[in-house]
């Protein structure tokens, strides 16, 4: 499985404004968007850690997820969520050639954990040996920072301000996140169950 974000960011996405505001940085000068590009660097890089963590899309932007097998044939279940389109599905064969599977032969199943690509008749499209399926969709809250749910925003720009505020720091523990962060985001984790829980 290989999942590949299909565009960057713009940006424009990016609150940078909202960050400055959130560190108190001074206004009114003539400099005033010196500080941006690093501001919007953090941002990047804090929107990265909260949805590697959470395994939500925040802003809303393309994928595409290649798959080698169905784990189950009559639905998949999308390894990032909220998904809110699928726009289009490709069977790859062995050499290259993609065929494109017809939208009545699936439909996604919206779900905010766990969303699924799921068959509409028996099973979704067999997949040639040495082949793959490639599923192109839309995931994320909503095309701007401001479609957010309130906690996701406010975790964003607190770690944010983390890593602008420890910039120069190098002893940072691995994965170190800070406990307001990592309770604002703890309800969007994904739900891990096993042994027939």
């Amino acid at each position: 499985m290989m999942l590949i974000e299909e565009s960057q960011l713009p940006e424009a996405v990016l609150p940078v404004v909202a960050l400055r505001r959130h560190l108190r940085l001074g206004t009114g000068f003539a400099e005033d968007d010196l500080q941006d590009a690093v501001l919007g660097s953090f941002l990047r890089a804090a929107l990265a850690a909260i949805e590697a963590r959470t395994g939500k899309a925040l802003i809303a932007r393309g994928f595409v997820w290649t798959l080698h097998r169905w784990r189950d044939a009559q639905a998949e279940r999308f390894p990032i969520a909220p998904v809110t389109a699928v726009t289009g599905v490709e069977v790859i064969d062995r050499f290259g050639a993609a065929e494109t599977v017809a939208t009545s032969a699936y439909r996604l199943e919206q779900d905010g954990q766990a969303p699924r690509l799921c068959a509409q008749g028996a099973a979704l499209p067999t997949l040639p040996e040495g082949g793959a399926a490639e599923i192109r969709f839309t995931a994320g809250f909503g095309a701007a920072f401001d479609d957010l749910p309130a906690d996701l925003a406010q975790a964003v720009l607190l770690l944010a301000a983390h890593y602008y505020e420890y910039r120069e720091a190098t002893g940072l523990g691995q994965g170190c996140m800070p406990f307001g962060v990592t309770s604002l985001i703890a309800r969007y984790r994904p739900l891990r169950m096993g042994f027939g829980a």
